[in-house]
């Protein structure tokens, strides 16, 4: 089991942050996080989660018009900002990735519903590993979907392929910044035990 350090730095007392430190993310931390957030569980491994990271401050204009009021100030001050994506066609990799059903990419062809939510639901997924995996490699996130997917799509995908889920903008959180926490609902109005 995992200790309490651990514990929290991951989940418990991780913070989404939205004010940043003047200290770069490397090439490597980023590395790190995919080697890590890749070798969590995905149905049939299909693994959809498709990352861009934008980094310049070129690359950054070229996403400001899609976010939010609300959003724009963080996201432009972040070292980082990853566009977390989900690939559509996932399934066209499933014969090399899944190889214990070299058949398996025949569920999806020709049903594009039924892959679009697949590739969504693992492609989230994915998006919640890759937050875990950056708290452990000592990042701070600041995950957001205040966004206009479309325009993110056109700018950062063009081909339609890939469709955008979240942006996690990822460096060194300026504790001093941070607003109280907030609550969390209770295990019992969540949670039934049958």
């Amino acid at each position: 089991m995992a200790d309490d350090a651990t514990l929290d730095l991951v989940l418990r007392k991780a913070r989404n942050h939205g004010a940043w430190l003047d200290k770069p993310v490397t090439n490597d931390q980023l590395r790190q996080i995919w080697a890590l957030a890749i070798t969590g569980p995905t149905s049939a491994n299909c693994s959809p989660a498709r990352i861009v990271f934008v980094r310049s401050q070129k690359d950054k204009e070229r996403l400001r018009p899609a976010l939010s009021a609300g959003n724009t100030d963080k996201t432009m001050a972040a070292p980082v900002t990853a566009i977390i994506g989900y690939d559509t066609r996932f399934y066209e990799l499933l014969p090399r990735i899944f190889p214990r059903n070299p058949a398996a990419s025949e569920w999806f062809v020709g049903k594009a519903d039924f892959a679009g939510i697949t590739a969504f639901r693992n492609g989230t997924l994915q998006g919640a590993y890759f937050i875990i995996a950056a708290r452990a490699i000592g990042l701070d996130c600041g995950a957001m979907s205040g966004f206009d997917n479309a325009l993110v799509d056109a700018e950062f995908f063009p081909d339609g392929r890939v469709k955008s889920n979240f942006l996690c903008n990822l460096g060194y959180g300026d504790p001093s910044k941070l607003p109280a926490p907030v609550p969390r609902i209770s295990f019992e109005e969540a949670c039934t035990l049958l």
